[in-house]
């Protein structure tokens, strides 16, 4: 069983590019620890400065369930504090559209 990529791609709101950089440098460590639990072993988010798109992707372990991670008060929390920097829905989710992979080299 090998390792999966989920990727993704969210908005950020104009101006709020150093605030969003800012923010997940100093990412919490419970934050950290749920999404490491979940059997994220690589998160990466890209930025396009031109189009304020951003582009992220997941490694997950073999066998990773991701599925809980939106009930957790963690991400719960995260999401409403990361809400006045992108576009959200009305519970604060990021909007997020699936990229699916077409190539892979």
């Amino acid at each position: 069983m090998t390792d999966s990529i989920v990727a993704f791609r969210m908005q950020l709101k104009s101006g709020f590019e150093t605030e969003y950089q800012r923010r997940h440098n100093e990412l919490w460590p419970e934050l950290r620890a749920a999404l490491m639990d979940a059997g994220i072993v690589e998160y990466r988010i890209f930025l396009d400065p031109d189009t304020r798109s951003l582009f992220a992707y997941q490694r997950l372990a073999p066998g990773a369930d991701t599925s809980g991670l939106p009930n957790l008060p963690i991400v719960k929390t995260w999401w409403a504090y990361m809400a006045d920097l992108m576009n959200v829905y009305p519970d604060n989710e990021p909007v997020a559209v699936v990229c699916p992979e077409v190539f892979c080299l």
